[in-house]
């Protein structure tokens, strides 16, 4: 019960500060970091991005082999939402605390914190991580750039658990999300005259039938066995901007669309497919007619999936932590195909559900934090 109110006032100072993804997050990382250092943790802190930082803490002894507590401190926005409390005003009631961020996962974030004392007092032979980051709710822009900086440290931990909210489930896969821009920039005319135009519109048209077309091959691709929900890879087109008034020939059009990715291969075949016919046919036509035409893309997000593996020490020790047996996986993305891709083995499991995050009164109940609370505790002994 000591640890439970614990987590709960270091939560509720969590939640109190608004770290939504498009605002700062320092005054949070700044406050973990010396929480962190006053029980002897030696931290690092990351960024690329002016305000926002992520930090790296250690204790225990400086060597490879350790375990990583990942979690990220940015949070989606509460605008337009309809909050029965202030959202980042952290409310205890019916054996449950609300507030935004309370699952997704500033609740983890806690209970990772309120074991240190007790970790800072254990002779510990392996290492423990903390990685707590910025931005992974726009695209795991922290965790890049902290997992890059890991790489080039040298330092190899063994295993990485991330706590997004699965109710404490052992999560050991989910697939990857990628969103792009295509722009078309054509030449703006009157409609009466079309052969003096380039319409942008039209060729974003056909650039979205060529993309509907080519995902129909993705269902195909589907690695054998697969339990993801559909079992193979995905594609939307998700919006279309373009145009002004019936009697104007448009000159600019986005075509924003997005993949779900069951293994890397999939995303590099259709993003393939789509540049050659962009580079083969749609420019060159649209060049013909003026040379200023053109066809720009950008890459919003490439998020990596978390690719089953066989074998996982990650799921081996999170079984044994937790005494469960059955691995699912997921459909929603996480950091934990970032920390896998630089080979370090990796699993989710975190307190509160995914059916909570980003809605208003998000909560978390505090059986899932106790349930949190011994896994941590029995990883303690672990290390030792």
């Amino acid at each position: 019960m000591t640890d439970l109110i614990k987590t709960i006032e270091l939560m509720d100072k969590l939640i109190g500060f608004p770290t939504i993804s498009s605002e700062s997050n320092l005054d949070c990382i700044d406050w973990i970091s010396d929480y962190l250092k006053s029980f002897g943790a030696r931290c690092e802190i990351t960024s690329e991005t002016k305000g926002k930082a992520n930090i790296f803490a250690t204790l225990g002894p400086d060597t490879d082999g350790g375990i990583i507590l990942s979690g990220h401190t940015d949070v989606v926005p509460v605008e337009g939402q309809n909050w029965s409390t202030d959202p980042f005003k952290m409310k205890r009631k019916n054996n449950a605390l609300f507030g935004r961020g309370t699952c997704d996962m500033k609740g983890f974030i806690a209970a990772a914190m309120a074991m240190v004392p007790k970790y800072s007092k254990l002779d510990l032979k392996r290492p423990i991580h903390f990685a707590f980051t910025y931005d992974e709710e726009v695209g795991c822009l922290g965790a890049r750039v902290l997992v890059n900086q890991l790489i080039a440290s040298g330092l190899k931990p063994s295993a990485c658990i991330v706590g997004e909210p699965t109710s404490m489930r052992i999560i050991e896969g989910h697939k990857g999300m990628c969103e792009y821009t295509t722009e078309f920039r054509g030449v703006e005319g009157h409609s009466s005259q079309p052969d003096r135009c380039v319409n942008a519109l039209e060729y974003a048209h056909r650039f979205i039938n060529k993309l509907m077309e080519v995902r129909l091959e993705l269902p195909a691709m589907a690695p054998e066995g697969s339990r993801f929900v559909p079992p193979y890879s995905t594609s939307s087109i998700c919006a279309c901007h373009s145009g002004t008034t019936h009697n104007v020939i448009p000159s600019q059009a986005e075509v924003e669309w997005e993949m779900r990715v069951v293994q890397r291969s999939d995303r590099e075949w259709l993003r393939d497919q789509m540049e050659r016919y962009v580079d083969e046919v749609l420019r060159p036509e649209m060049k013909k007619k003026s040379i200023i035409a053109d066809i720009f893309e950008t890459v919003c997000v490439e998020t990596d999936g978390l690719e089953p593996e066989q074998d996982s020490e990650a799921v081996k020790i999170v079984q044994e932590l937790t005494g469960g047996n059955s691995t699912e996986v997921v459909a929603f993305g996480t950091e934990a195909g970032l920390f896998s891709r630089a080979g370090i083995s990796s699993v989710l499991c975190g307190p509160g559900s995914i059916e909570q995050a980003h809605k208003p009164d998000e909560y978390v109940t505090e059986e899932q934090m106790i349930s949190c609370l011994n896994m941590l505790e029995r990883l303690g002994g672990e290390l030792t």
